[in-house]
């Protein structure tokens, strides 16, 4: 049986996007690996480790308020500080009246996720892990749809307002709490508003 060229083409790009799905899915499944200069922000997990007082360390969540709660020091702002401005503010509040020379380490141990929305497979939000790209974001979300603009994607930033338009071949990487929006092509937003409106005009011919 002859394949046809089209969907030939298909087949090789699903299986493109599967290779770069498993490549990110195994990165997933390790440690959180360092986002340099990352900051914070709700949703994320630190480990602390306060050495020689096991009790006062443990794993914590950044909450809505940008705070994590810590024992014997009680809430300390994460939100918008990178894990060694943490480990500062934990070193100085320990030092305060609590212990004397405190050893604080602190590293993130998940990182909040980030979302892919509109013509993909599975929309939705997914798990961040370092060095995620737009093509690897798509991947993740099943690979586009046959409704889906393939050229370019949209990125979001969190924080930002605007979005960035890539190629998805471009190296764009992700940060937590970005979005990646994926656009239908313009035949299919043309079918969007002429379908419902041909529907409706049967609608009204078969029932008068």
């Amino acid at each position: 049986m002859v394949r046809h060229p089209k969907t030939l083409t298909h087949v090789l790009r699903a299986l493109a996007f599967a290779g770069i799905a498993l490549m990110t899915f195994a990165g997933v499944a390790g440690a959180a690996p360092e986002v340099p200069d990352y900051h914070l922000g709700a949703g994320d997990k630190i480990r602390v480790i306060v050495y020689g007082e096991d009790d006062l360390g443990g794993e914590f969540q950044v909450d809505a308020t940008g705070q994590v709660s810590l024992p014997l020091i009680g809430q300390v702002k994460a939100g918008g500080l990178t894990a060694h401005e943490i480990e500062a503010s934990i070193t100085t509040s320990l030092a305060n009246g609590y212990l004397n020379h405190p050893r604080v380490s602190v590293e993130v141990t998940t990182y909040r996720p980030f979302y892919v929305v509109g013509e993909v497979q599975k929309p939705g939000e997914y798990p961040y892990s370092n060095g995620m790209s737009a093509a690897s974001a798509v991947a993740l979300a099943g690979g586009f749809t046959p409704r889906a603009v393939e050229s370019v994607v949209f990125v979001r930033h969190e924080g930002d307002t605007a979005e960035e338009r890539v190629t998805p071949s471009e190296t764009v990487m992700l940060r937590p709490g970005d979005v990646v929006r994926v656009n239908t092509t313009a035949f299919w937003d043309v079918m969007n508003v002429l379908l419902p409106m041909a529907t409706l005009s049967t609608i009204r011919y078969v029932v008068p």
